[in-house]
């Protein structure tokens, strides 16, 4: 875990890649609505946990019962796979 600018913990993800996309008033007032609903951090992990519901939903993500709000990522850490 490293220390933001403002001295708070964040943890360290391999987050390497920046995704831009374009959205309607009404889907960020959707997002900002779910995100709040679900108390997330930011509009990323609001997103993230989005993705997340929707790949599970396809069969395509594994469960994350028990995790915290800063752990969610689309996928599982690679570290974690690999046994380091």
């Amino acid at each position: 875990m490293a220390s933001g600018a403002n001295g708070k913990k964040r943890h360290n993800t391999m987050r390497g890649e920046r995704l831009q996309i374009m959205l309607s008033p009404e889907e960020l007032v959707a997002v900002d609505d779910f995100r709040f609903k679900k108390r997330m951090p930011s509009r990323a992990a609001a997103v993230r946990e989005l993705f997340r519901l929707g790949l599970a939903a396809a069969g395509l993500a594994q469960e994350t019962i028990g995790k915290k709000s800063a752990d969610f990522g689309v996928l599982e850490d690679r570290r974690e796979t690999r046994g380091t």
